[in-house]
């Protein structure tokens, strides 16, 4: 009787198992221009339901396995990017064409003579301000160390804060999207996605990717302390990497209060 119990339950497992992985399909599309209608290779096609991504070649074209009600999301340099739901119709004609749209640049007023340069550059290295080196302080035990701009005591206390009471600041940051910071993992392990992100300097991608607001990413990384320098400089897959090692440090810290 216990075997046969067994038994039944591997069979109703994989009878499940397979049902699931019949809805995951195959799908085809093709991205174009949304004005001129023609094909846009390189556009970076992203499944973040399930952190998959593929690139459209030289006709546009792309394939990415997806399920009903997953969403795409489409990134081209000099386009809005844009998000996209499967929907039931697709996954039956395997195939749909999405148009992404060209953004369109407002320039601003550029003032050229700001620091009054006399060109002279003994006297002009004196006039123009030296961006201050960022210090990283290594704390032992964990994964990595905390970036907070200078030297100065005030540096050192910042990080000794967030050592003692690391729940307060980062609980309703990372406690709060559980989900979203365990796709973290698999972003980084994703070379399309990795690729992707090191181009990009909006933070839109990837707010989309970890399902939070463009306004949330600086306010997490001052919580974890990193500098204002580096918050304004770094590439998106850097800022995707500094979310992911202070996770791994409030993981850490968290366990051991």
């Amino acid at each position: 009787m216990r075997y046969f119990i067994v038994f039944a339950f591997l069979m109703v497992s994989s009878f499940v198992f397979s049902q699931n992985d019949t809805l995951i399909s195959r799908i085809e599309g093709t991205v174009v221009n949304v004005e001129t209608r023609l094909p846009i290779n390189n556009v970076h096609v992203i499944n973040t339901t399930r952190i998959k991504g593929t690139v459209t070649d030289g006709n546009g074209f792309f394939e990415l396995n997806a399920k009903v009600n997953d969403t795409l999301l489409f990134s081209y340099l000099g386009f809005e990017t844009i998000k996209v739901r499967v929907t039931n119709d697709w996954i039956k004609n395997k195939t749909a064409k999405v148009a992404i749209t060209e953004k369109a640049y407002a320039l601003e007023e550029v003032v050229v003579n700001k620091y009054n340069l006399t060109g002279f550059v003994e006297v002009d290295t004196k006039l123009i301000p030296v961006i201050e080196d960022q210090y990283r302080y290594s704390i032992s035990g964990l994964n990595a160390g905390y970036e907070v701009g200078n030297k100065s005591p005030t540096a050192v206390g910042k990080v000794i804060q967030s050592i003692f009471n690391p729940a307060d600041a980062l609980y309703n940051i990372f406690g709060k999207r559980p989900k979203q910071m365990r796709k973290l993992k698999q972003m980084k392990q994703d070379n399309t996605i990795r690729e992707l992100l090191a181009t990009k300097y909006d933070r839109q991608t990837l707010a989309a990717l970890l399902e939070v607001g463009k306004e949330d990413i600086p306010l997490i990384l001052e919580n974890c302390n990193y500098s204002e320098y580096f918050i304004k400089t770094a590439n998106d897959l850097q800022i995707l990497d500094a979310i992911s090692a202070c996770y791994e440090e409030y993981k850490i810290l968290k366990k051991n209060k």
